[in-house]
């Protein structure tokens, strides 16, 4: 896995540059090939002989030192990449790539790259925690760059708390584990089509009928379809949380809104999987204005929305369909039932009555059934888990992935 990878330690200057030394040996050691770019505020902590020495490759620091003349060293960098590291990353470093800030050899070069970058944050707690810190790690989140957590414990300045650099081990694992997720890009080429999260059905200006979907589901499968390579068009109901990176996402608010929506999609699709929570009825009669409070009781007649799941298991064509089932009682027997109705590939099913299996929590527990027999159940696990495993069963129905 590791054979012919470059990976580019960007080392910015905090206490923590000892450990990346260490970090320089054990990337060598595992296969890689690592040169380093170091600060000038890094190079008052160690210096470039130790990294030069480590890794076996000359050792960058200087923007205008060509090194080359045949070439432009922070240019050449940026492109020889397959992976740029930067740790330990100082607020001061975090910042200035957040704002496309290029005052020195590293903020210059990781402009430059179209390689992903992989942040390990080194500062005091509460440095690490100050709103504009934040600010800058959650936008370079949504520019895509990955980030590995500091640890807790005592930092160098006195202080407990978190913020000190991750150990090497733990940076080396996820490295090695991004070039696992790299090779492992079996939807490449693919169009997988989710739906999530809620829909509202309006009954005047302030008030609707909906449920308690927040869509984590369907986003986390999302995240892991592109992940696994694929073109990923990402259809939500009404929810707080934000596009996962690289993912195509279409708002809509009410049932009618997501199936146009899906059905405008369909045809491109390879992969669809609704895991929307769609209204099943709607206010037959929608107010313009708020309808006012009277005496005694009201009532509301209520009209059937149109059975998206049923629509796309009608005019399937090429394309494999997987449902989910909220359900709260019987669940195998309901799930079943569905999946052979509805002419879908596969059903994913839980039981929302259980604790950590419902809507709103970080969990889900599920039953898989698919229409060539096959059946799982998986351990309470996190949706994230979850998604993994409902992508992985979804390929065995897709033509051209269940031979590989």
């Amino acid at each position: 896995m590791s054979s012919g990878k470059n990976i580019l330690l960007c080392v910015t200057g905090g206490i923590a540059v000892f450990k990346a030394a260490a970090l320089t040996s054990q990337i060598r050691q595992a296969g890689y090939d690592v040169k380093v770019m170091m600060t000038k505020s890094a190079m008052e902590f160690v210096t470039p002989l130790t990294f030069q020495t480590l890794s076996r490759n000359p050792v960058y620091h200087d923007t205008f030192e060509e090194k080359d003349p045949s070439g432009v060293a922070h240019i050449d960098l940026a492109d020889w990449a397959d992976l740029v590291v930067m740790a330990p990353a100082t607020a001061n470093s975090i910042g200035k790539l957040a704002n496309g800030i290029a005052d020195d050899m590293i903020s210059t070069t990781l402009l430059a790259t179209t390689a992903p970058v992989m942040i390990a944050p080194a500062m005091n707690v509460h440095m690490y925690a100050h709103p504009a810190v934040f600010e800058n790690m959650e936008k370079l989140a949504d520019f895509g760059h990955r980030f590995i957590e500091p640890g807790e414990g005592l930092l160098a300045c006195g202080y407990v708390g978190k913020g000190r650099l991750a150990e090497p081990e733990e940076i080396l694992a996820a490295i090695n584990q991004f070039f696992k997720e790299a090779a492992n890009q079996i939807l490449q080429n693919r169009h997988v089509l989710i739906t999530a999260g809620p829909t509202r059905e309006h009954i005047d200006p302030v008030r609707y009928f909906s449920n308690r979907s927040t869509g984590k589901m369907g986003y986390a499968l999302a995240e892991a379809a592109f992940s696994l390579g694929a073109k990923v068009t990402l259809i939500s109901g009404p929810s707080v949380l934000k596009a996962p990176y690289g993912v195509e996402l279409l708002r809509v608010e009410t049932a009618e809104e997501m199936y146009e929506a899906v059905i405008s999609r369909y045809e491109q699709a390879d992969l669809v999987i609704k895991s929307a929570a769609v209204a099943d009825y709607r206010p037959k009669l929608t107010y313009d204005s708020k309808l006012k409070k009277s005496e005694g009781d009201v009532a509301i007649e209520m009209e059937r929305t149109t059975d998206i799941l049923k629509e796309l298991g009608r005019y399937k064509k090429h394309q494999v369909l997987v449902g989910f089932a909220a359900e709260t009682h019987d669940v195998s027997r309901y799930a079943k039932d569905k999946l052979e109705r509805k002419n879908l590939d596969m059903i994913v099913a839980n039981d929302v009555s259980q604790k950590g299996s419902g809507f709103e929590g970080d969990t889900n527990q599920v039953y898989i059934y698919g229409k060539d027999g096959h059946e799982r159940k998986s351990f309470l696990l996190s949706k994230k888990q979850v998604a993994e495993i409902v992508l992985k069963d979804s390929l065995r129905y897709m033509k051209g992935l269940n031979e590989r």
